[in-house]
């Protein structure tokens, strides 16, 4: 067997750090070209060049993901490098923590802006192409705390819920052209963010963990290979969780 994704092309946001870095580059090593897009231009670069050190061809777009204009600027700018668009990774992301009582009008939009509404403006850019084309993937990039609600994130989490309501609107309207949406739910991950929390914090998730341990950006980058490649051919609509077995 020959790389996942061998010689397609895939557009990932939030693809500055972290998962969606981790997801750029597992991509890359089988096969795949980047369009690396975030709102950090110079973290896109940096992620554009280990796909390019890997082999592959690789741009950097700057872009807000919450921003119509910036979205259909960075769709069509991979159109012009690339010609095309096979897998789109919805992985953009911000937390702006609060209660409910404390929370901002302004933080509680700009978490759903980024989450759900980039997700859909991602997705009314490129999905038509890929419609065109006969073919294409999409993997949606939601969390666990979409599913269990989290105190202090009633943002990100409804963000999160919603995610998964729209991949499966998603999933539905695009089947019949040869098109798939999955979405997928991490759990506890050690990206930078979560690293920060100190140690007691990470063993505490861990024993929270029936596999004993946080999980790594690599193993969310795993499924995310998986159902961007024909491995994943007969799966749609799917939500995943990567959890460790945490919220079973």
């Amino acid at each position: 067997m020959g790389p996942l994704l061998r010689d397609r092309v895939a557009f990932v946001t939030g693809a500055g750090a972290g998962i969606g870095r981790t997801i750029a580059r597992r991509f890359a090593e089988e096969g795949a070209d980047i369009a690396a897009v975030d709102v950090n231009g110079p973290a896109a670069e940096e992620t554009a060049a280990l796909a390019r050190a890997l082999g592959r061809r690789a741009e950097a777009i700057r872009a807000d993901v919450a921003n119509a204009g910036d979205v259909q600027a960075a769709a069509g700018r991979a159109f012009e490098v690339f010609g095309r668009i096979d897998v789109l990774v919805n992985n953009a992301g911000i937390t702006l923590d609060a209660t409910i009582p404390e929370m901002s009008e302004a933080d509680w939009d700009a978490v759903l802006d980024v989450h759900l509404k980039g997700t859909f403006l991602c997705t009314r850019a490129i999905a038509p192409r890929m419609r065109e084309a006969g073919r294409g993937a999409i993997v949606n990039m939601s969390s666990i705390s979409g599913k269990i609600g989290n105190i202090g994130q009633a943002n990100y989490s409804s963000a999160k819920a919603g995610l998964v309501a729209l991949t499966k609107v998603t999933a539905r309207e695009f089947a019949r052209y040869g098109v798939r949406a999955n979405v997928i739910q991490p759990g506890l991950i050690g990206t930078p963010p979560t690293l920060e929390r100190g140690e007691e914090k990470l063993r505490e998730g861990a024993a929270g963990t029936p596999l004993g341990r946080i999980g790594t950006p690599d193993e969310v980058a795993s499924v995310a290979l998986f159902l961007a490649s024909e491995m994943a051919s007969f799966v749609t609509g799917a939500v995943i969780e990567v959890t460790g077995g945490r919220h079973m």
